[in-house]
């Protein structure tokens, strides 16, 4: 479960950032294509700010779809999975969006 690590790397930094102020909220922005499981990924949060100025701090996650290019069509394409194909067929697509994870804000106090 490569949940565990991605969570526990965004908790650190949470905590980081807060500079011992206690956190209530963490938003983060996941792209489709992260293969990151987003109902893993709340219960792994809860682990992984046990003991920490962030437990007890809600997770809230907003999954972005992927998008394409074809590289034969030119055709721009949002991409709901991995399966990497143009509606016209085509396979040679160029991914644009949705592999990465942002940590959107955070509420401290």
């Amino acid at each position: 479960m490569h949940e565990m690590a991605i969570t526990q790397s965004v908790v650190d930094a949470v905590c980081e950032h807060a500079e011992g102020r206690r956190v209530h909220c963490v938003r983060l922005e996941v792209g489709a294509l992260c293969a990151v499981v987003p109902d893993s990924m709340q219960f792994c949060f809860e682990l992984a700010t046990a003991g920490t100025v962030a437990e007890g701090a809600r997770l809230d996650v907003d999954v972005r779809p992927g998008a394409a290019r074809c590289r034969t069509c030119g055709e721009n394409f949002l991409l709901p999975d991995l399966i990497l194909l143009c509606p016209c067929g085509s396979a040679d697509v160029e991914v644009v969006a949705g592999r990465d994870l942002k940590i959107l804000s955070m509420e401290v106090s």
